[in-house]
Parts: C-alpha cells; structure tokens; sequence
C-alpha cells in the first residue's frame, strides 16, 4: 500500500500484506484450535493473554499504525472460520454494535442484546465512525473461500437500513478481498460488507481473526467491557 491511511479514507479498507509470517500464523493457529466452540465462531477472545499480545502487536505494526490514532485501544476480537464443511453466508450489512461493560439507558444508543455474555449496544455512526477493524487471515482466502466482499465508499454514508443497504449494490461497485495467510485487512465497521459461503471447490478454512480498535473512552456513560 504507498499511502494506506488515504485508502482507507476513501475506500472504507485497506489491505496490509505479509503482517504475519507463515510460521507466526501456526502459532496463532494453534491458540484458535484450543479457543474454538462448537460453531466455529467466538467473540470473546481477547481477554486470553495470546490475543491481548497479538492486539497490541498489530497495533504496533509499521503499516496498521498509520490507520489509527496512537491512543486507540483493542476491545475485542471475534474468530471466524469457514470451510466447506462448516459453512454459511452473510448478506450485505454494517457492523453496528459495540461490546460494553453494562447497558446504559440513553435516547441515543439502540439495539441492546446480550451474546457470549457480553453486552452490546449499537452507539450513533460519529462513534463508529472512530472504529477500526483488523481482519488477521490465517490461511489463503480468494472467492471461492468466501472471502469477504466490500462496496468501496459506503462507509462515508453513516447508519443504514437493511433495506437501504440492499440498495446500494446499485450504486457501488463490489470488490472481493482476496488475501494471503499473514495479512491484514483494515475496515471501518460502517463499511457495507458480505461473504458467499465457500464452494465445493475450496480447500481453505479461512480462518480469521478479527479485531476491533476504538478509543480508550466512550461517550453515554458507557464503558468498552475489555480494553487492552
């Protein structure tokens, strides 16, 4: 990337290569398999001392640290692994909801709900709008994998309907972010995304890390439920 930082400002993501070497990916693979439920999927994997070091390396990164703020911290991370045997999709949509300490009653947060036994509530798009996604691969992703698609430019358009952002697919071009182990793709949640279940020709797992950064306080009275 010459000038990442200016690409995920019009874009919404950028994409950093070779993050991760081959062996590092082993290694982080090998906390995953230990850390998988029987979905597949967890959210809660951040407070594990592993992860917490992984957060604050890529943090640290050369590249991924140009995209936020030095006082941004990591405040969760979510695997994601698709294969053919265990496989699905996941239509076209925003990531709206944040994980914190406790509910808190205010006319301007919605869409309270409770998983893995964390709180969640869905803050106005200004507050997403700070957020940063790291998405660490562990294992070769094209198209055929479900890798994840994007439509470049959306997240410059603050909250949006499921219906509206249905209708986007009209007036934005769709890109498929194919990667390689060891790399990273930095999004904005407000980013309208997608992935395809992986075919029957897949051989991959993508496997993925996918890490959130924010900054340290929140507005609301509300607190992140991890900081590190």
């Amino acid at each position: 990337m010459s000038n990442p930082q200016q690409t995920l400002d019009a874009d919404g993501y950028a994409l950093a290569p070779d993050v991760l070497s081959a062996a590092e990916c082993a290694a982080v693979i090998e906390h995953t398999a230990r850390a998988q439920t029987l979905s597949g999927n967890s959210r809660s994997l951040l407070s594990q001392a592993w992860c917490a070091a992984l957060a604050r390396r890529l943090r640290q990164h050369p590249v991924l640290a140009k995209l936020m703020p030095q006082t941004h911290v990591a405040v969760q991370c979510t695997y994601f692994e698709k294969s053919p045997a265990r496989n699905w999709l996941v239509s076209i949509h925003q990531d709206p909801s944040i994980p914190v300490a406790e509910q808190v009653e205010h006319p301007a947060l919605r869409g309270a709900s409770i998983k893995e036994g964390t709180v969640f509530v869905q803050p106005p798009a200004e507050v997403l709008a700070q957020l940063l996604a790291l998405r660490l691969h562990l294992d070769p992703c094209s198209a055929q994998d479900g890798a994840l698609r994007v439509w470049p430019g959306t997240h410059r358009m603050g909250r949006l309907t499921a219906q509206e952002a249905a209708a986007q697919r009209a007036h934005h071009a769709e890109v498929i972010c194919e990667t390689a182990p060891g790399a990273v793709l930095a999004m904005r949640p407000l980013l309208l995304h997608a992935s395809s279940k992986a075919d029957d020709s897949s051989t991959s797992r993508r496997r993925v890390l996918h890490f959130l950064f924010g900054p340290p306080a929140l507005p609301y009275g509300l607190h992140w439920q991890i900081a590190v």
